[in-house]
């Protein structure tokens, strides 16, 4: 079976691989997000993250630097400039 990590060449580049991933699903507190937010900022991969994130609806977690809210007010931004 493939490693999903590995599916995406971006995946490789992450400032996150190798972290422990339960800072990029925090409870549903902004202030927890934080940390995972820090990681993502000097991520050289985080617009390609987002972009996965959003074109597979990402439910949960921080992907990019952007929360699940974050992320759905993108796509209503997106949907309404289209």
């Amino acid at each position: 079976m493939s490693d999903p990590l590995n599916t995406q060449p971006w995946r490789r580049q992450a400032a996150c691989k190798g972290l422990d991933p339960s800072i990029f699903y925090p409870a549903d507190d902004e202030d927890e997000c934080l940390d995972a937010k820090a990681v993502c900022a000097l991520c050289p991969v985080a617009d390609p993250c987002l972009e996965h994130a959003l074109g597979v609806r990402e439910k949960v977690g921080i992907w990019g630097g952007c929360t699940e809210r974050e992320r759905r007010r993108i796509i209503r931004q997106r949907r309404r400039s289209a």
